[in-house]
């Protein structure tokens, strides 16, 4: 009778190498010269630990607007600067996601421990102009979540449901111009 090969060791080292293996270039592709300013494995760790922390973080309508309203809270929109002027949460501060900087952070939010409420396009909808949807995995609101958890801010909130802008009692308001 032959004997198969025991699978079990080959399965667990094939598991062993697989986180290497996805993060790696298949053989037949060129590699470009890495960049000390772009770190891939960097941010699906921190994404990662960002996920975990997000699980606690999410909050209903009733939450955010009753938390906007307390001292050292901040509501922020990282929305594109048109789409903030057209509709945005009222008390809301602008910076726009492609602006997240070290300096742009420490001169909007110096205190980390500041509460932080954010939200974006699909958060609401019956104003496609100012809130277009968009992919779920592709929203706004995890992208800024991951930023502001990769710049240091863990007390950070963002609103969980999707909202009728003509029913919900979050104010929105228009940025005057």
């Amino acid at each position: 009778m032959k004997r198969l090969p025991n699978v079990v060791p080959m399965l667990a080292a094939a598991w062993l190498l697989l986180p290497h293996t996805l993060h790696a270039a298949p053989p037949e592709v060129k590699v470009a010269p890495a960049n000390p300013m772009i770190d891939m494995p960097g941010y699906l760790r921190v994404s990662e630990e960002a996920a975990k922390h997000r699980l606690s973080r999410r909050v209903s309508g009733d939450e955010f607007l009753r938390m906007s309203g307390e001292p050292r809270t901040i509501v922020l929109d990282a929305r594109s600067r048109d789409r903030y002027d057209d509709l945005d949460v009222d008390g809301a501060v602008h910076l726009d996601f492609a602006d997240i900087t070290i300096e742009s952070l420490a001169r909007l939010i110096p205190d980390r421990d500041t509460r932080v409420l954010i939200y974006c396009n699909n958060n609401f909808t019956g104003a496609e102009k100012a809130f277009p949807g968009k992919i779920a995995r592709a929203s706004l609101n995890l992208s800024t979540f991951i930023a502001l958890y990769s710049y240091g801010y863990r007390n950070v909130y963002e609103l969980a449901p999707t909202l009728d802008v003509r029913h919900t009692m979050i104010p929105l308001v228009p940025t005057p111009r």
